[in-house]
């Protein structure tokens, strides 16, 4: 099995492993990983000082497939406290998705003391919850959803319909040889949220995220996020799932997708 969901290729594109492999096609990447793949990238844009990842919004045009990417990056709105930084990820000259992240300069500043910067969850940690195993695993094709993360459930179950609390862990770093940032690993999980909430079987419908915006107010600590989540549909075939998202220390921010909702 692959050490990562990509390897770096001599030419600075990316090699996509079968870690990265989504739940819908064999031969298409799961959400969470390309937009890790995009938070790393946006990461690395130079900033005029210390910048917060306060929102990014990932646009998934088509099927990004199992083959060598590339991604390139512009600023597209300069400032020193406030910036729009773009990436695109193309397969050839196909371009497959895009992300934009707006940061913000960080600096110290002095709260009252009525405000809470800290609350813990109100369920259990990791260590508390159980262990789950995603809908449409299959313990033969090695894929993200099955063998790339860990999932713990505070609250309902992914076997179940409805709402779920669950905890995320990556088992592998996004990029061979790198440790995986904390913005790194919220993209990596935040992109279950429809998945882990689901309201419709997935035999008879297909409830597809044609994009994902995170908003953050700190990063994570530790290796675990956690997503909040629910689903909501619509007859008009659109649907929405929202998580609110958490680390052991308390809230770090709302992730929400878009849903096109369909009869298989």
């Amino acid at each position: 099995m692959a050490e990562a969901l990509f390897t770096i290729l001599p030419n600075a594109g990316f090699e996509p492993t079968e870690l990265a492999r989504g739940p819908w096609s064999p031969n298409a990447l799961h959400g969470g990983p390309v937009a890790a793949l995009l938070a790393r990238a946006l990461e690395l844009v130079p900033a005029p000082g210390p910048m917060h990842p306060a929102r990014l919004t990932v646009e998934l045009l088509r099927p990004v497939p199992i083959e060598p990417l590339a991604v390139r990056t512009e600023i597209a709105r300069p400032g020193r406290k406030i910036q729009l930084v773009d990436a695109f990820l193309l397969a050839g000259t196909t371009e497959f998705a895009r992300a934009r992240m707006l940061r913000i300069r960080s600096e110290p500043v002095p709260l009252p003391a009525s405000v809470a910067e800290w609350s813990e969850p109100p369920f259990a940690g990791p260590e508390g919850a159980l262990a789950m195993r995603p809908n449409r695993a299959d313990d033969a094709t090695v894929a993200y959803h099955s063998h790339a993360t860990e999932h713990r459930a505070a609250r309902g179950a992914w076997s179940e319909p409805g709402p779920v609390t669950d905890w995320i862990r990556l088992r592998y770093p996004v990029v061979a040889g790198e440790a995986p940032t904390p913005l790194q690993r919220v993209a990596a999980a935040a992109d279950f949220g429809n998945g882990v909430s689901w309201v419709l079987p997935f035999t008879e419908y297909a409830f597809i995220n044609p994009d994902l915006t995170i908003h953050l107010h700190r990063l994570p600590l530790g290796e675990w996020v956690c997503l909040d989540a629910v689903t909501l549909a619509s007859s008009g075939g659109v649907g929405l799932a929202e998580s609110a998202l958490w680390d052991e220390r308390g809230r770090i921010g709302r992730s929400v997708q878009s849903l096109l909702v369909e009869r298989r």
